[in-house]
């Protein structure tokens, strides 16, 4: 039986690495603009931490993003630790913060898809009218940073000056984002945004209901029961179990001032400064909040630990018994929720095997898969400039600074603003400037733009979650006899209870979280898809993506959790291991079907 138990062992090893094998590795496509602005100082590349001029906001030497490409594509780290301002392998520049896991693409892994065999399509280029949306739509994030969430509701005639202006703006650009033009959005029925949809996501259910993903404002049960306790936890509490703890849902609260509107304060950002400073980003009278404005939500996804949002989302889904995937329902002794009459009694359950440490440890492990896949993506394929560096070409631009030097830059660059004027012209008024206003001192990370991390590691784990749960099931309050309503995700009512539809907002001054019976019932698979959109455009609100950047990028972390899905799949002989996945475009994918 050793000998046997030693075999198979091996066999579904051999299985699972044949299975990795045979994934075709994709060729991986950039838009051509790294080549075709090589001659302008790559202008249209990542070259934050290299030494840029005061003159044309340009790096000051070609060569230095050529050695920072070579040392690269090389995949040592000897380029980026032995350099020095004399020379030295890398490129000639010292920045303060450092280029984070620029290597981390050509790491092999032993479970899931090679980083290397999922890619992402090319970005959008210089001169295209779909660069100049998603560059819009971030001018506009910034105006509206301050604006209260529940504002991005409703319809557009009722929406305050601000949401109107921005969304006419945007609708009123060449590029119209409905289905079947690059990465669509949720437009309505003429193919524009409304005050429902703008800065939504495109994912099914992103556009029902609030803005905010209910995972990102409500809590769960009291381990003792009771919500009477002074420190009690329940739904509207916002304060979640994780065992013995407590975490608590609301944010420090980010002072009202944007940064880097001056050129020598956004020339120090693009030579590496490291000019963070939370004593000053923060209002430190102004106690924590939930969630209220976009600036709130950029200050969670700027010191989060990047699958924690999943955590805290399973974390709630397991404690209020949000049914799993209906596949689920006989295996190792689940009890089928949508028969509770008709299951026969078992004396086992779901623990190691199709139960809370499952499904928590894969929801969190998937994210390095997601990692460093999209640092290959970053820096050995696209090396996309961020919309901070955008913004500054833009800037510099327009006023002549490019004109000897980069005369066909500068007029790529002007005809860009030209496209998304009456946007440049809303910052200007308020700035004096076309730099971008950012939420963060130090500006975006120092690694490029396309993909996203966040987007990359939101797409992987929500699609575990939706892989394990039931996402058709809505959110209700279930009122029970004798008993406190219950609140959650829920498996149909049974005898003697009776459901209502619930939502929760944060309250105007973030305070507290209000009830709201919702005009479209919440369900499972839009909150979810909502949690991924909210944290991956939470870093656009920042300032520091574009939508391309979450768009595909989401869609390359499903392509790994489904992969790492297929290959445990094999691992289980008695169980008949099949989940339904939604996915982000609104198809199914069956992982172990036969």
């Amino acid at each position: 039986m050793a000998v046997n138990r030693r075999s198979e062992a091996y066999r579904r090893r051999v299985d699972a690495a044949q299975l990795a094998r045979d994934r075709v590795h994709p060729p991986h496509l950039a838009n051509g603009d790294e080549q075709r602005w090589s001659s302008s100082n790559y202008a249209m590349c990542f070259t934050k931490g290299l030494p840029h001029s005061s003159a044309t906001g340009l790096i000051e030497d070609g060569t230095d993003f050529e050695a920072f490409r070579r040392a690269i594509d090389e995949g040592f780290i000897d380029a980026f630790t032995l350099n020095v301002p004399t020379g030295g392998p890398g490129p000639h520049c010292t920045p303060e913060r450092k280029w984070e896991a620029p290597t981390a693409g050509v790491v092999y892994d032993l479970e899931g898809p090679d980083a290397q065999a999922v890619t992402m399509p090319p970005a959008p280029p210089l001169g295209s009218a779909e660069l100049a949306y998603e560059m819009a739509e971030v001018y506009e994030l910034a105006l509206l940073r301050d604006t209260p969430l529940t504002d991005l509701r409703g319809l557009t005639e009722e929406a305050p000056d601000s949401v109107r202006d921005a969304v006419e703006r945007l609708n009123d650009l060449s590029y119209k984002p409905a289905a079947g033009q690059g990465r669509p959005r949720k437009t309505d029925g003429g193919g524009g945004v409304t005050a429902q949809t703008v800065f939504r996501g495109s994912s099914p259910g992103v556009e029902v209901g609030p803005y905010l993903s209910q995972f990102m404002l409500i809590g769960n049960d009291d381990l003792r029961g009771t919500d009477t306790a002074p420190d009690a936890v329940a739904a509207e509490s916002g304060r979640i179990q994780f065992g013995a703890n407590l975490i608590d849902q609301r944010v420090p609260v980010a002072a009202p001032t944007d940064w880097m509107t001056t050129r020598s304060t956004w020339l120090s950002v693009q030579q590496g400064a490291d000019v963070r400073n939370n004593a000053t980003l923060f209002d430190q009278t102004v106690p924590r909040r939930f969630i209220t404005t976009p600036r709130d939500l950029a200050t969670y996804v700027h010191d989060d630990a990047l699958y924690q949002a999943y955590l805290n989302a399973c974390l709630i889904l397991l404690s209020m018994g949000a049914p799993f995937d209906r596949g689920f329902a006989q295996l190792s002794g689940q009890r089928d929720p949508y028969r509770p009459g008709g299951a026969v009694p078992l004396q086992a359950t779901g623990f190691a095997l199709y139960g809370g440490p499952h499904i928590l440890t894969l929801v969190t492990e998937v994210a390095t898969r997601a990692l460093k896949a999209v640092r290959h993506q970053k820096f050995n394929v696209h090396i996309r400039l961020r919309p901070e560096a955008l913004a500054g070409r833009i800037d510099y631009a327009m006023d002549g600074s490019l004109d000897a030097s980069f005369p066909a830059a500068a007029a790529a660059f002007r005809a860009l603003e030209e496209e998304i004027h009456p946007t440049v012209e809303a910052v200007r008024a308020v700035t004096g400037t076309r730099l971008l206003p950012m939420a963060f001192q130090e500006g975006s990370p120092m690694h490029p733009a396309y993909g996203a991390g966040h987007a990359t590691v939101a797409g992987a784990c929500v699609t575990v979650l939706k892989a394990f749960f039931d996402t058709s099931t809505p959110m209700v309050s279930r009122a029970r006899a004798g008993a406190d309503a219950q609140i959650g995700f829920l498996a149909p009512a049974g005898a003697g209870e009776v459901d209502t539809p619930i939502q929760y907002v944060a309250t105007e001054d973030g305070a507290s979280l209000a009830a709201e019976e919702p005009g479209t019932p919440l369900t499972l698979e839009g909150e979810l898809n909502k949690l991924a959109a909210n944290i991956s455009i939470g870093r656009n609100m920042g300032g520091v993506h574009y939508f391309t950047d979450y768009f595909d990028s989401l869609r390359m972390g499903e392509e790994i959790a489904v992969g790492m899905l297929e290959e445990h799949a094999i691992c289980f002989p008695t169980d008949p291991f099949v989940l339904t996945v939604p996915t982000y475009d609104g198809g199914v994918r069956r992982i172990g079907a036969l």
